[in-house]
C-alpha cells in the first residue's frame, strides 16, 4: 500500500490533465448517455464475443496483472455479469441481450442451493432477478424461491440475523467469530421479499425485516457511518464485537459499505414502507455528501478516513451503488437525490472514469477497490461496479422519460 502511495499523486495529476478543465466542468453536470449507452454496447459486446469464441460459458470479474480475471460459480460477484446482460437489453431493447442473459444466467442454476455463504442474494437476485423481471419464464421465480430457502438456513434467531460467513471463513484477523454478519448482507433481503411474493410464505420476508432491525440497531455509529463487521452471540444474543475489515480501520467509514447500506435500507422502504428505513437512508444520505472527504466529483475514496486523501484510490464501484439507490429514493419524496445522482453519473461517464473502448479488460469503469488491506482488486474494473452503473443509467431513463 506505501509503495502504490508514492504513485497517487503522479496518477491523479495525470488523469486531471487529460481532462482538461473545460472538460471537466461539463462533467460534472452533464452525461450524453446515448454515447454512453453505444459505447457500452460496444465494451460489453468485446467481452461477450472472447467468451462466446472461447466455446466455454465464462464470468469475468476483474482485470488481474494485465488479463480478464474468470471466476467459479459460486463466486459472491457471479452474479452481476449475467445482470448486466440483462441491463444492457434495457438500454438497448437489442434482443441479442435477452439470449446472452439467458445463457449466462441459466448457468448459474446450482447456485440456488448453496448454504456455505450469504451472498446468494446478490447471485441470483441480480441475474435470475432481471430474467424474470424481462422475461416472466416462472421457472426462474422458482430459482428465486429455492435460493431464499437456502439463505434462510443462515438465519440466526437469537440474534435474529442472516449470518454473512462461517466462522472458519473471512477476514476475522486475531479475533475469533460467533456470528459475523456484514453491511453487505442488507443487499441479499430483495431475494427474500421476492420469494415471499413469488411463494406466498412469509417466512421469507420476516427474517429479511428482522435482518434490518437488527442492524439498523447495532451496525451504526452515532454520526450514521456503518460499521463493515458485527459479531453477534448467536446463543444468547447481543454484540461481540464491531469491525471494519474491508476498510482503514474498525472505526473507519469504509466508502463501499455506506454504500451497501444506502441501497438496502432503500430496499427495506420500498418493500416495506417503514418509515425507520426511509429516514435511516437520508441519515446515510447527509453523512455521505455533508462528509469534508467527500471529493467534488462525489466519487468517494475508498476509506473516507483513509490516511492519504486526496492520494487515496478511488471507488468507483461505491459510487455506483449510491447513485443506483439515490435515483430510486428520488422518487420517495426527494427530487434532490436525483441531482446528486446526476453528478455522479455525470462524472462516471467521464474520462476519469469510463474506459476507453477495447482497454481495461472490456469491462466499462475504472478505479474501483475490492479490498486494500487485504491487498486485493485496487485501483481495477470490477464487475459490480459495471453491474451498478448500468442499472444506475436504466432508473436514470425510466425517471426522465416517465
Amino acid at each position: 500500500m506505501k509503495l502504490s502511495n508514492l504513485y497517487m499523486p503522479l496518477l491523479a495529476t495525470i488523469m486531471l490533465a487529460s481532462c482538461g478543465p473545460t472538460q471537466q466542468q461539463k462533467e460534472q453536470t452533464c452525461c450524453d448517455l446515448q454515447k454512453t449507452i453505444d459505447f457500452a454496447s460496444k465494451q460489453i459486446g468485446r467481452q461477450v464475443q472472447i467468451i462466446e469464441e472461447s466455446g466455454k460459458i465464462l464470468n469475468p470479474r476483474t482485470v488481474y496483472n494485465g488479463k480478464i480475471e474468470y471466476i467459479p460459480k459460486d463466486d459472491w460477484t457471479s452474479g452481476f455479469f449475467p445482470g448486466t446482460m440483462w441491463y444492457m437489453y434495457d438500454l438497448t431493447h437489442d434482443k441479442k441481450w435477452i439470449d446472452y442473459g439467458i445463457k449466462y444466467t441459466e448457468d448459474l442454476d446450482s447456485i440456488k442451493y448453496l448454504k456455505w455463504h450469504h451472498d446468494v442474494g446478490f447471485m441470483i437476485y441480480c441475474s435470475y432477478g432481471n430474467a424474470y423481471r424481462i422475461t416472466q419464464n416462472p421457472a426462474y421465480k422458482d430459482v428465486i424461491v429455492e435460493a431464499a430457502r437456502s439463505l434462510s438456513t443462515r438465519f440466526r434467531p437469537v440474534p435474529g440475523v442472516i449470518q454473512s460467513w462461517d466462522e472458519d471463513r473471512g477476514w476475522q484477523g486475531t479475533r475469533g467469530w460467533m456470528c459475523p454478519v456484514i453491511i453487505d448482507n442488507m443487499m441479499n433481503l430483495e431475494l427474500m421479499f421476492e420469494a415471499t411474493r413469488f411463494s406466498g410464505d412469509s417466512t421469507f420476508r420476516n427474517i429479511a425485516i428482522s435482518h434490518a432491525n437488527a442492524t439498523l440497531e447495532n451496525h451504526f455509529r452515532d454520526d450514521y457511518s456503518t460499521y463493515h463487521v458485527i459479531d453477534y452471540d448467536k446463543v444468547k444474543g447481543g454484540v461481540r464485537h464491531k469491525q471494519t475489515a474491508q476498510g482503514y480501520a474498525d472505526e473507519s467509514a469504509w466508502a463501499r459499505g455506506q454504500a451497501w447500506a444506502l441501497y438496502g435500507f432503500t430496499v427495506c422502504y420500498r418493500e416495506t414502507k417503514d418509515p425507520r428505513y426511509l429516514a435511516q437512508t437520508d441519515s446515510i444520505y447527509h453523512y455521505l455528501f455533508t462528509h469534508k472527504n467527500m471529493p467534488e466529483d462525489l466519487v468517494p475514496y475508498w476509506d473516507f478516513d483513509a490516511p492519504d486523501i486526496p492520494y487515496e484510490p478511488r471507488d468507483a464501484s461505491a459510487a455506483a451503488v449510491i447513485a443506483s439507490a439515490l435515483y430510486e429514493l428520488s422518487t420517495y419524496g426527494r427530487p434532490e437525490y436525483k441531482k446528486t445522482a446526476d453528478k455522479i453519473i455525470a462524472s462516471l461517464c467521464s474520462c476519469r472514469y469510463l474506459a476507453i473502448l477495447g482497454t481495461n479488460g472490456n469491462f466499462l469503469l475504472m478505479h474501483s477497490v475490492g479490498s486494500i488491506p487485504h491487498d486485493s482488486e485496487i485501483d481495477v474494473p470490477l464487475n459490480y461496479a459495471d453491474y451498478y452503473f448500468l442499472e444506475a443509467l436504466t432508473r436514470k431513463i425510466n425517471l426522465e422519460q416517465s
